[in-house]
């Protein structure tokens, strides 16, 4: 019926305008409804579509469940800021260093299948318009750097080859791509600086391009610092190309780093709903030692212990004396949770204070255009102040006697502890820079705050803050009570589908695939 249609609808039209009907015949039965690639392309949605779900798996906030595995379970508790009241599996969990593989995977899955897939896909569809191109690019480099801080070698730049799809580059290869794809991006962004093109897919800057070339420049001096100490010759290069790239970098709050969603922050499910997740020891020792203001937008009081801000000590095993979990949780859930300022459905990846804090130490290594370390340690501070709406940022900068408390846990003396650290707060132009540099990364760990993965990260490169031990550390002598956590071992997912390649990571890993092997950028070594 369908050919017959066409013959006539041919006849028809030679009879009346005496035109060829060689070609263009499929168009006459084409749905009108049907949106063609070219009309797709005309706003780009054909990868518009595509940015969203990346977004969304920096970490994944939807379910809440899924972060809770992906980040929050690992990252935010290793970092000192947040703990479990709560001791899953009997006290044998991440947490305690009784890796649980199952939930680890996540860490992987998650921004390989939503974040590298979709990104390739743009890659793929957007020859033609590079500057959507170039905020993919970045959007990878946010997400991966991330996954190769915690298992080292990542599948990188062999990602969608097929003919190399499962080989790992060692960290050192996945950095160099990091910059290289900074490079690319930045240079697309500035080739058409003001068009618009992002506006509709964009959930951080509402399509201003400047501003993602100065998350560019920041993210990419944040990697440079990360690198200083392994390989100070290509740290310094990278961040001198940071500090010098005429757009500048993220110094006011309306520049950082932020996603907005229309969901609320997994951590108001994890903390307010389920009671999963509590202030930890190590924020309560710091902050309420310092006095520090910030602490009343950051967590709530403990109903329990009113007037008071109290932690759980990292690690807790199934204590003696609790029958179970939940009567383990039970005495410290009403510890202090997080006040709902940090739980909002604007996500913070990173912060202008973060980008002052990498200057100061850009500052301390020598490098060109970093400024003065001092000026930006305060500005650091002062900044931070300022997005969490805190008074008494001058008082707080000029306070050299206060210094972190010593931790007591009112459920079981055994977990209290002394403070970690007699650091103070007023910058001294006479301290060495190994004290100047504990100050600098003390305070960028609170500004971060609830962002556990980049302070995780730098903690292991730096030894700062100094954070309290876990409890109880099941790793079966894996990983070291005092050093801590370094990693997460190779996922389930890629060891039953990528097996050599997994062997080849673990020669470029250059230590035993476990929690207590340090990455390529952790040398174990002095900062200075």
């Amino acid at each position: 019926m369908k050919k017959i249609f066409k013959i006539i609808m041919c006849l028809t039209v030679v009879g009346l305008v005496g035109i060829s009907c060689d070609n263009n015949l499929e168009d006459y039965n084409t749905n009108p409804r049907n949106i063609s690639q070219a009309q797709l392309e005309v706003d780009f949605q054909h990868v518009g579509s595509k940015y969203k779900p990346i977004f969304e798996s920096i970490y994944q906030y939807t379910p809440a469940w899924s972060y809770q595995l992906q980040q929050n379970l690992n990252a935010d508790v290793y970092a000192g800021y947040m703990t479990n009241p709560r001791p899953f599996v009997a006290g044998a969990n991440n947490t305690t260093y009784a890796l649980v593989s199952g939930w680890n995977n996540f860490i992987w899955s998650v921004p390989y299948g939503n974040v590298m897939n979709n990104v390739k896909s743009i890659v793929d569809q957007t020859d033609d318009y590079p500057t959507l191109r170039a905020v993919a690019l970045i959007l990878k480099v946010e997400a991966m750097h991330r996954v190769s801080d915690v298992f080292g070698p990542i599948v990188y730049s062999n990602f969608g080859d097929l003919t190399n799809a499962g080989v790992y580059d060692s960290q050192q290869e996945a950095y160099n791509a990091f910059f290289a794809d900074l490079d690319t991006a930045t240079a697309s962004l500035m080739a058409d600086i003001d068009s618009q093109r992002f506006t509709a897919f964009d959930m951080s800057y509402g399509g201003d391009y400047h501003k993602w070339v100065r998350f560019a420049n920041s993210l990419r001096l944040r990697l440079a610092i990360r690198v200083s100490k392994i390989d100070p010759a290509k740290a310094k290069t990278e961040g001198e190309k940071a500090l010098a790239q005429s757009e500048g970098l993220m110094m006011a709050n309306d520049d950082g780093f932020f996603v907005n969603g229309t969901l609320a922050h997994p951590l108001s499910v994890i903390d307010n709903s389920w009671g999963d997740i509590r202030m930890n020891a190590s924020m309560e020792s710091i902050l309420t030692g310092f006095s520090d203001t910030r602490i009343q937008n950051l967590f709530n009081e403990s109903p329990q212990y009113p007037g008071q801000y109290k932690g759980v000590r990292g690690g807790l095993p199934l204590q003696a004396g609790y029958s179970d979990e939940l009567a383990q949780k039970a005495a410290y859930v009403n510890f202090s949770n997080m006040n709902d300022d940090v739980k909002t459905s604007k996500v913070q990846l990173m912060t202008a204070a973060e980008v002052h804090f990498l200057q100061a130490e850009a500052a301390l290594r020598g490098w060109a255009g970093a400024g003065d370390a001092q000026t930006h340690y305060e500005m650091g501070i002062t900044t931070s102040f300022d997005q969490r709406g805190a008074s008494g940022a001058a008082a707080y900068i000029a306070d050299n006697t206060s210094t972190p408390a010593d931790y007591v846990d009112p459920v079981n003396a055994a977990n209290s502890m002394s403070a970690m650290s007699t650091i103070t707060i007023a910058w001294d132009a006479a301290d060495d820079n190994e004290t100047k540099l504990e100050k600098i990364i003390t305070q960028k760990w609170i500004a971060m705050f609830p962002e556990g993965q980049e302070a995780w990260s730098e903690y292991r490169r730096t030894g700062y803050p100094k954070i309290f031990p876990v409890v109880s550390n099941q790793s079966g002598g894996t990983i070291d009570t005092n050093i801590q956590i370094r990693r997460i071992p190779f996922v389930d997912s890629e060891l039953s589908t990528n097996a050599a390649g997994v062997a080849d990571a673990v020669t470029k890993l250059g230590g035993t695939d476990d929690g207590g092997t340090r990455l390529w950028w952790d040398t174990g070594g002095p900062n200075f």
